[in-house]
């Protein structure tokens, strides 16, 4: 397939990201599904100011995170999580991002692994959830330098059999990942989820949760 399409694509996105507060700096990184058999991705390259991509700031890696081709830039530190969700079935787009109500409620969560949301309409903007008296469970994954560990840690849960991974995950005091069958699926997870993660945040706020949760 050709990549202008799919590089203005994920520039796009990233523009939009950043204009919301979710991409600042240098933080986040992006990545499609270009090639399913074998497997490759195009990805950010690393420490590109996301509100101002260019054509020549994304790469082409295969399977095991590494360049297909000499001459590139290089790719995110994070490569490896994009290809290990992008080895689901159906998954077409990854999408991460650093915003600060994902970081705040990531730090305050992890000790019990995550956290519960319940009952909002919002919801049903997750592929497959059709009635907002459903609830997810969101987990949170301890922030590491060592990401081939961190990856085999969501590999191993999105691949469990009793509660796998479906529509992303945290990671402490950094930030969210999420995917989709496409890049458009994607972005409104990443919607949704913001949307998700600061009615809760609000929530505790307004009721005095938060401030107990604290201490």
């Amino acid at each position: 397939m050709g990549l202008v399409e799919p590089i203005d694509a994920l520039r796009e996105v990233g523009a939009m990201l950043w204009q919301r507060g979710w991409s600042v700096g240098t933080s986040s990184n992006y990545s499609v599904v270009i090639s399913r058999d074998p497997l490759e991705l195009l990805v950010t390259a690393s420490g590109q100011d996301k509100g101002r991509l260019t054509r020549g700031d994304f790469v082409r890696i295969d399977a095991s995170g590494k360049p297909v081709a000499s001459g590139q830039p290089k790719s995110s530190a994070e490569t490896l999580l994009h290809v290990v969700a992008a080895e689901q079935p159906g998954v077409g787009a990854v999408l991460h991002t650093h915003s600060v109500y994902s970081t705040v409620l990531s730090d305050l969560y992890f000790p019990q692994g995550g956290f519960e949301i319940a009952g909002y309409e919002m919801l049903k903007g997750l592929a497959g959830i059709t009635t907002h008296e459903a609830s997810i469970w969101v987990d949170v994954f301890d922030n590491t330098q060592n990401i081939p560990i961190l990856a085999e840690q969501v590999r191993e849960r999105l691949s469990d059999a009793e509660r796998p991974l479906r529509h992303g995950y945290l990671i402490r005091k950094h930030g969210l990942y999420t995917w989709g069958r496409d890049l458009a699926e994607a972005r409104r997870h990443i919607e949704i989820f913001e949307f998700l993660f600061e009615c809760v945040a609000r929530r505790m706020i307004l009721t005095g949760e938060l401030r107990a949760a604290a201490f």
